[in-house]
This record gives structure tokens, C-alpha cells and sequence, in this order.
């Protein structure tokens, strides 16, 4: 009867023991989930603020240029940086930290009554929010090693979805409170966020490479690998961005009303989360080579479309437009920890995200300019070209990958 007792305890101990190993991925993937979602609206909180600023501080264009540059600056050069803490306290203590960091800039921003308060305010949010990319990508690929292409995806277009509904919100209280009390109350909600991260995030091991891993990752074989995904990622963020800088002007002069404006680019953000969603998982599944030639083949073509079709047409391919010009960024990120050792996946992700973000603030310049000597409609051209010069540096990727 003892015997008995003693394995039924065993075999219940060692169920409970097997339902945790598998819920522990799980709960990683959620959590991480919740803390992009939180990061990226914060990060993209600041658009609906900027209006509300220019008024009740009297700031000119340049000066609400200085304030976005001051968050997405921080965010980006504290990345590595936070990689590196990470190692020191752990992922959870940092993520954590990072998002009261993020949390409490936005309380500070909203007792600031000068443009230096400002800036110091969003300063300390963004350097919360620099941990954020680089440690819970990082926890997510450690959480489901070999199989995390798919679990990336979701976690990316989470990212979105925090784009769309924290700008959202303190539009919308903003026109039932003082903006103040209303970045108080989003505040208040990144806190939250930082708690159930410290209390509920499970700590994943920094598993030591295996020999084959080794073999596989190790040596200038990985680092060139990495180069090249880092250089597609690059471009690919610059077509992207320059296309969203055009995309307004050339639906204008086709003769889209202001109203029907915000309508059509709402519909390329639509599509975009939808591709970061849906390629992650086809990228799992065709290849991270087919993939890639698709979606960028598929954004030249529909970028020529868009400025040679009429308005009506035009419309209808935005979503698909969205899809294309976002997809490929969700099969990359998954690429990443099959060109990095285990014990340096976070530091890879934090280079890749600083390059990523990096382009995405200077693309748009660089095409702005080409813009003002060639024009609107050779500049877009010239993004098409872009997504097709990331072509021949897939065919580079592809002896670096283990399936293409």
C-alpha cells in the first residue's frame, strides 16, 4: 500500500512537473507578448501627444522632431547596453526594471512644464524600453529553441497591435481628461505591466551551445551569416519607411480626399500586422529564402502598381501592400537565433533591433532628399529597387542557414 502511495506521488509530482515544462514556453511567449505590446505603443504614444505639445508649450516643428529623436535615440543605443545588464541581474529583474523605467517617463512627462523636462522625461522612457526587444525576443528563442520561428511571429505582430491601441487610448482620453492625468493613467498601466513581469515571467535557462549548435553557429561562418541577414533587415526596414514617407503624396495626387488619407493608410497597418503574423509562420514552412524573394519580389511589383494604377485600384492593393512590406520583417527576426550562438542570442537581437531602428529613423531622410532632386514619383521608384536589391543578398544568406 505504501509502494503504492509512494508512485502514485511520483507519477503525480512528475505530471505537474511535465505540465509546467510545457505551460513555461508558453507563459514566456504571452508575457513577452504583453511587454512589446506596452513598449511599441509607448514608443508610438508620442505622435498623438505631439499636437497637444506644440500647443500647450508653444513648440515649433523642429523642436517636436527633437522629442520623438530623444525617445527613439535612447531606446536604440541603450539596447546593447541593457544586453549586458541582462547578463549581470537576469532577464526578468531587467525587463522588469526597463518597463517601470518606460512607465515612469511617461508619469515624469506628464509633470513636466518645460521642453527640457520633456526630453529628460522621454529620455528615461526610452531607455526602459531599449530593454524590452533585445530580452524578451531573446527569451522567446531560448524558450523554444529550434521551433521559435513561428512563436517570433506572434510576438511581432503583438508589437503592432500595441501600436495601434496605446495611440488610440490617450487619444481618447484625451479628450475627456487634462493630457496629464491621462499620461498618468497609461503610466499606471505600464506598471501593472512591470509587476506581473517580475512576479509571472519564468526564467529561462541560458542553456550553454551544444557541440552540433557549436558547429553550426560558431566561427566567421555565423558572423557572416549575421552580416548579411543584418544588412537585408536594414534595407528592408528603408523600403518600408520610404515608402510611407511617399505613399500620402502619391494617393494625393491621384485625388484621395483628406478624410479617405487616414482610411488608406489605416488599411496598409492593417495589412502590415497581418503579414507579420502570417509570414513568420510561412517562413517556417517554405523556407526563409522563398519567403524573403516573395515578399520583397511581391513589394517592387506592387509598388509600381500603386504609382501607376488609378486611385480606386490603387485602394484595394494597400492591404496587401501592408502585408508585403512587413512580411519579410517577421521571417528575419526569426532568422536571427539560427545565425547566433544560444549564450549570445540577446546580444544579437539588440544589433539587429539597433540597425533595424536606426534605419527606420535615417531612411526616411536619405529618401527625402532623393526625393527633392528626382521627385516623388522617382524616389518611390526607387524603393522598388531597393526591395529588389535584397534579392541577391538572399541568395548570400542562404549557405549560412540550416533550410532556406
Amino acid at each position: 500500500m505504501r509502494l503504492f502511495s509512494f508512485s502514485s506521488a511520483t507519477a503525480d509530482v512528475t505530471g505537474k512537473a511535465a505540465e509546467s515544462s510545457a505551460a513555461s514556453p508558453r507563459r514566456v511567449l504571452w508575457l513577452s507578448c504583453t511587454a512589446h505590446a506596452l513598449h511599441d505603443g509607448y514608443t508610438d504614444m508620442i505622435y498623438a501627444l505631439l499636437p497637444v505639445w506644440q500647443t500647450d508649450f508653444g513648440l515649433g516643428y523642429g523642436a517636436l522632431a527633437m522629442l520623438r529623436a530623444v525617445y527613439a535615440g535612447t531606446m536604440a543605443t541603450l539596447q546593447l547596453p541593457a544586453g549586458r545588464v541582462a547578463r549581470a541581474f537576469g532577464t526578468r529583474a531587467t525587463l522588469a526594471l526597463g518597463t517601470l523605467l518606460a512607465a515612469l517617463g511617461y508619469a515624469v512627462a506628464g509633470m513636466s512644464g518645460t521642453l527640457l523636462g520633456l526630453c529628460v522625461a522621454l529620455a528615461i522612457s526610452g531607455g526602459g524600453s531599449s530593454t524590452q526587444h533585445p530580452l524578451a525576443s531573446g527569451a522567446v528563442s531560448r524558450a523554444y529553441g529550434r521551433n521559435a520561428r513561428g512563436p517570433l511571429s506572434i510576438y511581432n505582430f503583438a508589437g503592432d497591435l500595441g501600436k495601434s491601441a496605446l495611440p488610440a487610448a490617450i487619444s481618447l482620453l484625451i479628450t475627456i481628461m487634462p493630457w496629464r492625468h491621462a499620461l498618468w493613467a497609461m503610466s499606471a498601466v505600464g506598471v501593472v505591466v512591470a509587476i506581473v513581469l517580475a512576479l509571472f515571467l519564468p526564467s529561462v535557462p541560458r542553456a550553454e551551445a551544444s557541440a552540433e549548435e557549436t558547429s553550426n553557429h560558431g566561427g566567421g561562418n555565423s558572423r557572416a551569416g549575421f552580416s548579411v541577414l543584418f544588412t537585408i533587415g536594414v534595407l528592408d526596414t528603408a523600403v518600408r519607411m520610404g515608402l510611407l514617407t511617399f505613399l500620402p503624396f502619391l494617393l494625393k495626387a491621384k485625388g484621395i480626399s483628406q478624410p479617405m488619407l487616414g482610411t488608406a493608410l489605416a488599411l496598409v497597418f492593417i495589412g502590415g500586422a497581418a503579414g507579420k503574423f502570417i509570414c513568420g509562420w510561412l517562413g517556417a514552412r517554405m523556407g526563409v529564402i522563398g519567403t524573403v524573394f516573395a515578399t520583397e519580389g511581391g513589394t517592387a511589383a506592387l509598388i509600381l502598381a500603386v504609382i501607376y494604377l488609378p486611385l480606386v485600384p490603387a485602394l484595394i492593393l494597400l492591404p496587401l501592400v501592408g502585408a508585403m512590406l512587413n512580411g519579410t520583417s517577421s521571417v528575419l527576426y526569426g532568422t536571427v537565433p539560427e545565425l547566433t550562438p544560444v549564450e549570445r542570442t540577446e546580444r544579437a537581437f539588440a544589433l539587429f533591433y539597433t540597425g533595424v531602428i536606426a534605419s527606420g529613423a535615417l531612411a526616411p531622410i536619405a529618401y527625402g532628399f532623393l526625393g527633392d532632386r528626382i521627385g516623388v514619383y522617382g524616389a518611390t521608384i526607387a524603393t522598388a529597387a531597393t526591395a529588389l536589391a535584397i534579392l541577391p543578398l538572399a541568395l548570400v544568406l542562404r549557405p549560412h542557414l540550416r533550410t532556406a
